[in-house]
């Protein structure tokens, strides 16, 4: 059996999966502000477990910069976390190996399995923005830590990093709702032209054959899903051909998938 655990910027969820990777039981619970906290609060969760034994565990974090020899996430995107040893305190927890990783590269190597071999560019509209790219189901590790963070727009007149404006937090922010409240094409438009100005530009830099859209917001691509394409359509040029965007399979448990298929291939199970 393995341990996958998606720890998001408001939500975790955690799963035992067994060998083939089929989820037996999962848990989600809030995601405190207060890293020890977590720590109790997962240690908690994983007792009402009726397994307890696994062979490895898979850690997503929203990690923006990750030592990954030593297992210690310096920095996170949506998180008031610095510098945590955290593959050590799971280890210590769960009694397994532990392997981490970006969240967004999970995601996005989990659809990856669901799919041919191919240059797939993962993004995840969540609560932050993620994005990753797998080559023919490996995780590119030069691109993705940093999110949408780091990528600066222009927008209301000044400089602003893109998940600012078009994260699911900024949609709240801007539109007084949640994703999955917002019915109104008008809106979505909106919301789509905001996804489009950074996509645009991981798409020019990674050149994939596929863009796979998740998270909680990505979970509603078939409402902006048309306008969209029409944006990314209008940017096309001879030299930049716009590839297929579709919904990512398993938006909400991409992340534990990932964890799991991770795991496997980090440790050689």
């Amino acid at each position: 059996m393995f341990l996958g655990i998606d720890v998001g910027g408001t939500k975790t969820i955690a799963a035992v999966l067994e060998d083939n990777g089929v989820i037996t039981e999962s848990q989600r619970f809030p995601t405190p502000q207060n890293y020890q906290q977590f720590i109790n609060k997962l240690a908690t969760i994983v007792a009402l477990f009726s397994t307890k034994d696994f062979k490895a565990t898979g850690i997503g974090i929203p990690a923006t910069r990750i030592n990954r020899k030593d297992g210690i996430a310096m920095s996170f995107a949506n998180l008031d976390w610095h510098d945590e040893p955290i593959q050590i305190d799971i280890e210590r927890l769960v009694g397994s190996p532990v392997a981490i990783e970006n969240d967004a590269k999970l995601a996005g190597l989990s659809e990856s399995m669901l799919r041919k071999p191919m240059r797939l560019l993962y993004l995840t509209v969540s609560t932050g923005i993620g994005y990753s790219l797998i080559v023919n189901r490996k995780i590119d590790p030069n691109i993705g830590d940093s999110g949408g963070r780091l990528l600066l727009f222009e927008h209301g007149g000044k400089l602003v990093p893109w998940e600012r404006f078009a994260s699911g937090k900024a949609i709240v922010e801007i539109f007084g709702k949640q994703a999955k409240e917002i019915e109104d094409p008008e809106t979505w438009d909106k919301i789509a032209r905001n996804i489009m100005q950074g996509l645009i530009e991981l798409i020019a830099v990674t050149e994939p054959d596929l863009v796979v859209v998740g998270g909680s917001v990505g979970g509603y691509l078939d409402r902006f899903i048309k306008p969209l394409t029409k944006y990314l359509k209008g940017l096309e040029t001879p030299l930049l051909k716009m590839p297929k965007v579709e919904a990512a399979k398993r938006p909400e448990e991409a992340v534990v998938y990932g964890c799991y298929d991770y795991a496997k291939e980090v440790f050689g199970l």
